[in-house]
């Protein structure tokens, strides 16, 4: 599903018009991108979690020479899916 498929679904679904259910929607990834850049995580009860998680420096493989590089330590974005939603996808 593209955004412009969700935004359609949540303006029909709400009974609002696109423009607004856009508004909410940017709104949405908004808040969630500033509240997990500055280290907070985010609880919707049912949906599920999103939360930072740091991955350590490791060693890879340059893929075209077979070279050794190291790979620098980074934050990733986790998601953790809540029962009701993993029940509907089962």
């Amino acid at each position: 599903m593209t955004k412009a498929e969700l935004v359609g679904k949540i303006a029909n679904d709400g009974g609002i018009t696109k423009a607004q259910a856009e508004k909410a929607v940017d709104g949405f990834v908004s808040a969630v991108s500033t509240a997990l850049a500055d280290g907070d995580k985010i609880t919707l009860v049912g949906f599920g979690t999103f939360s930072v998680g740091e991955r350590s420096q490791r060693e890879g493989r340059n893929p075209r020479t077979g070279e050794k590089i190291k790979i620098p330590a980074s934050k990733v974005v986790k998601f953790k899916a809540g029962k009701t939603l993993s029940e509907k996808v089962k």
